[in-house]
C-alpha cells in the first residue's frame, strides 16, 4: 500500500489530478446528496429530513492511526475523555492497565514518554528475519515448511533490494530538484512566482533550468509555484524516508518501546501521548468522522453524538500486528462501538493475534471499518492485511465463521461522476471490498487548527465509520452485524462504466468493483434502520440516554485475547 500520508502527492506527481479554480471539489462534497452533482453520502439530507428533532446516544469511535490532535478547534469538544482517570498524576486510577489514558493510548511509545515516528515496512522486517534464519543454510537441506519460508524470503529479498536500488537514484534526483526549486525562488527574488516570472528567467545553473521546466509544466495544469515547491520538497523527504527507514533492514526502532516484543499478549507498554510526533493522518481521519457540526468552524464531520478515542498505532511505515491487536482490545475494553482502521500492508506474520482481537470485537458487538488500500489493485485475502477472513485454526474452523461479520472493507470514490467515479488509486474486489465511499479531495482537520485536502481509501473508511456511528447513535438496539448489513443493503448501486483503478484505459462496470457494487448512503441507511428491528438485548431505540458503554464492556463475559 502506498504511504497513507503521501497519496495526495502521488496523484499530483502522476498527473491524475490537476485542479484549477474552476475544477475543484466542494469542500463539504462527501456530505452532500448525489442530486447536487457529486457522489456524496447524503449526510445533510439525512439530518434535515429523517433525524431532525431526534436525540441520539453518545457513541465512541476509536481511531487506530498515527495520532490525533486532541486540541484542534474542530475536535477538542468531541474527544473521548476517560472520566475515571485523573490527568497527569502518574497513576492508573481506573485500573484498566494504562496510566493517564485520558483520550486513548499510544502503543508507539515508552513509559518515559519517548515515541517512535518511523518504522520499516513489514516486507523489510520479514526480509531481515528470514535472512537471519537461512544464513549459511543450503536450501536443498531445508524441510518442506522451511522451503516455503525460503521462497518467501527470496520474494521479499527481491522486493527490498530492488527498491533500495531504485531509491538510491530517485531520492537523490528529487532532493536535487527540491534544492533547485529553492534556488529558483531565490533567483526570482519573490515568494509568489508566476509563469511570466519564469518565462524571462536567464540562469546559468542547469538544475535550476530543469526546475523552471517542471514548474512551468505543472503551473500550466493549475498548480501554484508555492504548491509545487511544497509538494516536491515533501516528496523528496518521503523518498529519503523510504530509503532510511521503510526499506532499510538495519533500522529497528522497536527497542525504544521496551516491551517483550516476542510475546504478542504483553500489552504493558506505551504512554498517554495520543497525538505523537506526526498526527496529520489521524487528525484528518478523526475530522471526517466527527468534526463539530455546529460550531461554524472549518468543516463538518459525518456524525454528531460521537466521541473520538485516539489509539496511536500506525507509524511512518507499517504498523505491527502486535500493536494492532492491542489497539483493538483497548478500544473494545474502553467502550468503543466503532473502530476506524485506515491502514494496511502486504504481509501479516502474526495474523492469528489480530484475528483473536477481531473475534473479541465481534463478541463485544464492535464494528470494524477498514480502508481497502491505495495500490490500484484487486485485493485478495493474501495480498492486503488486515483482512476479515480468519486464518485457519484446525477443527475450530468447523464450528466458527470464516469471516468477521462485524467488518466493512471500503474503497474510494472520486468527487466526479462518470468514467472517473472510482478513485484511480483505490483497491477493489467483487469479493473482499464491501462498498465505496468518498475518498478524493476530502477537506478535513489537520494538526495545529489546520485544514487540508487529502485523498486515499484512508479518507473513505472514516466516511463509512461516521455513517455507522450515526446508526449506532440513533438506533442503539442494532447490533454491529446489523449495522454492517444495513450499510451494505442501502448502498446506492451504480452500473456506470468507469476507468478501472490502476489502469489508464481499461473500462469496467463500477458494480464489479465491490461486493455491493454501490456507494454508502446515510439517508438510505437511516431509512432502512428505521424499519429494522434491533437485536441488541436490553437496549431500546426509544431510550435516548447515553449508555455506560465502558461498564457494559467490563460486565461482558467475553474473555480478552
Amino acid at each position: 500500500m502506498l504511504n497513507k500520508k503521501w497519496i495526495g502527492l502521488y496523484l499530483f506527481l502522476m498527473g491524475a489530478v490537476a485542479l484549477t479554480a474552476q475544477d475543484k471539489a466542494p469542500e463539504n462534497w462527501f456530505n452532500l446528496d448525489p442530486s447536487e452533482g457529486v457522489p456524496g453520502v447524503s449526510t445533510e439530507k439525512a439530518y434535515q429530513e429523517l433525524l431532525k428533532g431526534k436525540k441520539g446516544q453518545e457513541v465512541v469511535v476509536a481511531v487506530i492511526d498515527s495520532g490525533v490532535d486532541y486540541e484542534h478547534e474542530d475536535l477538542d469538544d468531541v474527544m473521548w475523555v476517560n472520566v475515571d482517570e485523573i490527568p497527569g498524576n502518574g497513576k492508573d486510577d481506573d485500573n484498566n492497565g494504562y496510566v493517564d489514558d485520558i483520550h486513548g493510548w499510544n502503543f508507539l511509545g515508552n513509559k518515559s514518554g519517548e515515541n517512535i515516528e518511523h518504522d520499516n515496512l513489514e516486507v523489510t522486517r520479514l526480509y531481515k528475519k528470514y535472512g537471519e534464519m537461512f544464513e549459511g543454510k543450503d536450501p536443498e537441506d531445508l524441510s518442506k515448511k522451511e522451503k516455503a519460508l525460503f521462497a518467501k524470503y527470496e520474494e521479499y529479498k527481491k522486493v527490498v533490494e530492488d527498491k533500495q536500488k531504485s531509491l538510491e537514484e530517485n531520492a537523490g534526483t528529487y532532493a536535487a530538484i527540491a534544492e533547485a526549486l529553492d534556488k529558483l525562488e531565490k533567483e526570482v527574488g519573490k515568494k509568489e512566482i508566476s509563469a511570466e516570472d519564469l518565462d524571462g528567467l536567464d540562469t546559468s545553473d542547469p538544475m535550476v533550468g530543469y526546475a523552471v521546466q517542471i514548474a512551468k509544466s505543472l503551473m500550466a495544469k493549475g498548480q501554484t509555484f508555492e504548491e509545487i515547491k511544497k509538494d516536491l520538497n515533501g516528496y523528496a523527504e518521503y523518498l529519503q524516508g523510504q530509503y532510511e527507514y521503510h526499506y532499510n533492514p538495519d533500522f529497528n526502532p522497536r527497542p525504544l518501546i521496551a516491551d517483550n516484543y516476542e510475546d504478542p499478549y504483553d500489552r504493558d507498554y506505551g504512554n498517554g501521548d495520543v497525538r505523537g510526533p506526526d498526527a496529520l493522518h489521524g487528525t484528518h481521519v478523526a475530522g471526517i468522522i466527527a468534526a463539530e457540526r455546529d460550531n461554524d468552524l472549518g468543516m463538518k464531520g459525518v456524525a454528531n453524538n460521537v466521541k473520538i478515542m485516539s489509539i496511536r498505532t500506525v507509524p511512518d511505515g507499517d504498523e505491527r500486528d502486535k500493536d494492532v491487536a492491542a489497539a483493538i482490545v483497548y478500544a473494545v475494553d474502553n467502550g468503543a462501538s466503532v473502530i476506524n482502521m485506515s491502514f494496511g500492508k502486504g504481509a501479516s506474520p502474526r495474523k492469528d493475534v489480530v484475528d483473536e482481537a477481531v473475534r473479541y470485537a465481534l463478541k463485544n458487538d464492535v464494528l470494524l471499518v477498514h480502508a481497502a488500500g491505495n495500490d490500484g489493485k484487486e485485493v485478495t485475502n493474501e495480498n492486503n492485511f488486515p483482512t476479515d477472513r480468519f486464518e485457519k485454526r484446525g477443527f475450530l474452523n468447523l464450528f466458527g465463521s470464516k469471516y468477521a461479520d462485524n467488518w466493512i472493507e471500503v474503497g474510494a470514490l472520486n468527487w466526479k461522476t462518470g468514467e472517473v467515479l472510482a478513485a484511480p488509486f483505490s483497491n477493489y474486489s467483487p469479493e473482499y471490498v464491501d462498498l465505496f465511499a468518498p475518498g478524493m479531495s476530502i477537506y478535513s482537520t489537520t494538526p495545529d487548527n489546520g485544514y487540508e485536502d487529502l485523498q486515499g481509501t484512508s479518507m473513505a473508511a472514516p466516511v463509512v465509520a461516521g455513517v455507522a456511528a450515526m446508526l449506532r447513535s440513533y438506533y442503539p438496539d442494532l447490533t454491529a452485524e446489523q449495522v454492517k448489513s444495513i450499510l451494505m443493503q442501502s448502498a446506492v448501486k451504480d452500473r456506470t462504466k468507469v476507468k478501472k483503478p490502476g489502469s489508464k484505459e481499461d473500462m469496467v462496470s463500477f458494480s464489479t468493483l465491490s461486493v455491493t457494487g454501490g456507494i454508502v448512503n446515510a439517508y438510505e441507511a437511516v431509512k432502512l434502520a428505521e424499519q429494522t428491528k434491533g437485536k441488541k438485548k436490553g437496549v431500546s431505540r426509544n431510550n435516548s440516554g447515553a449508555s455506560n458503554a465502558k461498564k457494559d464492556k467490563e460486565d461482558s463475559n467475553s474473555v480478552r485475547p
